[in-house]
């Protein structure tokens, strides 16, 4: 089987290529039964997920909204993703 990373400057760290090098190989063995897990997390996820949403609108502080931004695209997110995580968080949901 050709591996699938095969950009060795990609990889960070020795212990990273070593997964990548399991991945590659077919090495992997899952804990458990799998279809079980998926079904488990796809309901975990459809739980947080489906609740009813409201559209709001805030205002805060520019600088604070860039710095939102910032952080959102060092998580690879939308701003208002963050947020919403952030709000999530904060009340315990």
């Amino acid at each position: 089987m050709k591996p699938r990373h095969s950009d060795p400057r990609a990889i960070v760290h020795d212990d990273e290529r070593d997964d990548y090098t399991t991945s590659d190989e077919g090495e992997w063995k899952p804990e458990g039964d799998l279809r079980e897990q998926k079904q488990k997390w796809a309901s975990l996820a459809r739980g947080t997920l489906d609740g009813e949403r409201r559209r709001i609108s805030i205002s805060i502080p520019e600088r604070d909204l860039a710095k939102l931004k910032t952080r959102a695209a060092e998580e690879g997110m939308p701003y208002q993703t963050l947020i919403n995580s952030i709000l999530h968080k904060y009340v315990g949901s």
